[in-house]
């Protein structure tokens, strides 16, 4: 037994030397110290073996085992090693260069509107998405009956609340909070009920505005609006109101800048469709019953509040003329900006 233990040992070591991938020398090891292989048969004969020839055949096994176990994990390096050195990065190559992002059109925008807006003492704030009826309508001087708390028009959540319409919400909250004066910007995301077309998406982007103070007058809105104008779009960029009615502010208006494209000068041009004007978005004086609902004495303090519609202005800037392509586009679109 001596013997043969001898000659499996010296079999293993030369098929082991002489094996050049590492799947056959997986087949090797199985084959040599496998549960089914010859020199595990013998180790299992050891109890059957005399106390005389126990010791000498069990030490000559398990050398042997030892030897071949060590053959095997020095072919295996070598192999391995030799497989790297095929496949080693050739450093003469010229190199790639790696993929980097960068901000989203609307993202960019949005931060670029708030530096300009903290530039002129405004702060940045933030709020919720999912909102409660109080602060997405009632304190914003919205009764329960009027036709932006219908269901057709406004995302309502089951147990939960609703997806806020506008970032006013915010601004409520800030008031709840904080004591006068207050000078806020609230960029974010809002949810409307709106038919899906090259104009309206169920959801789009803000930046709200909000200035408390005493003896703040619609002038500081205009001059305000006129100054982020200027700083945004063009130097020379005019800024002008038309009557409006919004639950939230009294006076209320629309505003316009002129266009940037034609200068003011209309005459077919496709931005602002020949009248010089381009519609950005809704303002006016705090209402009184604002102030009151979050706790704000009206004779004491007056204030602005205006809207921006962020996906406009990238519109206007860019010359696009679907605003799906925004939100549901792929990174050919994107990667232009």
């Amino acid at each position: 037994m001596l013997e043969e233990i001898e000659e499996l040992r010296r079999q293993a070591l030369a098929e082991i030397a002489a094996a050049v991938e590492l799947q056959a020398l997986e087949e090797l090891r199985v084959r040599h110290l496998g549960r089914r292989s010859r020199l595990r048969e013998v180790m299992s004969q050891l109890g059957s073996l005399g106390a005389d020839q126990r010791p000498a055949v069990g030490a000559a096994s398990g050398s042997a085992q030892k030897a071949i176990q060590e053959a095997l994990d020095q072919c295996k390096a070598a192999l391995q090693e030799a497989a790297e050195a095929g496949t080693a990065l050739d450093v003469t190559l010229p190199g790639h260069r790696p993929l980097s992002g960068h901000l989203h059109p609307l993202n960019s925008l949005a931060e670029e509107l708030s530096s300009i807006f903290q530039r002129l003492g405004f702060s940045v704030v933030d709020g919720p998405e999912i909102e409660d009826e109080y602060h997405n309508f009632d304190a914003l001087n919205t009764p329960a009956d009027h036709p932006a708390r219908d269901l057709q028009a406004t995302f309502y959540l089951e147990g939960c609340g609703l997806l806020r319409t506008q970032t006013s919400t915010v601004q409520i909250r800030i008031m709840e909070t904080t004591p006068p004066p207050v000078r806020v910007v609230a960029p974010g995301r809002c949810y409307r009920r709106d038919a899906v077309d090259a104009t309206h998406h169920f959801t789009f982007h803000q930046i709200e505005g909000l200035c408390v103070d005493r003896q703040v007058s619609l002038a500081d809105l205009k001059g305000t609006l006129v100054t982020m104008a200027r700083q945004l779009l063009d130097p020379q960029t005019r800024v002008r109101f038309r009557p409006h009615f919004f639950p939230f502010t009294e006076p209320s208006v629309e505003y316009d800048f002129s266009c940037s494209l034609c200068r003011g000068e209309g005459q077919g041009c496709r931005v602002c469709k020949g009248t010089g004007w381009i519609e950005i978005g809704g303002a006016g004086m705090v209402d009184p019953a604002v102030f009151e609902a979050v706790g704000y004495d009206p004779e004491q303090y007056s204030g602005f509040a205006f809207g921006i519609g962020i996906e406009r202005i990238a519109m206007i800037r860019h010359g696009i003329d679907d605003i799906r392509l925004f939100l549901e586009s792929d990174l050919r679109f994107t990667r232009q900006f």
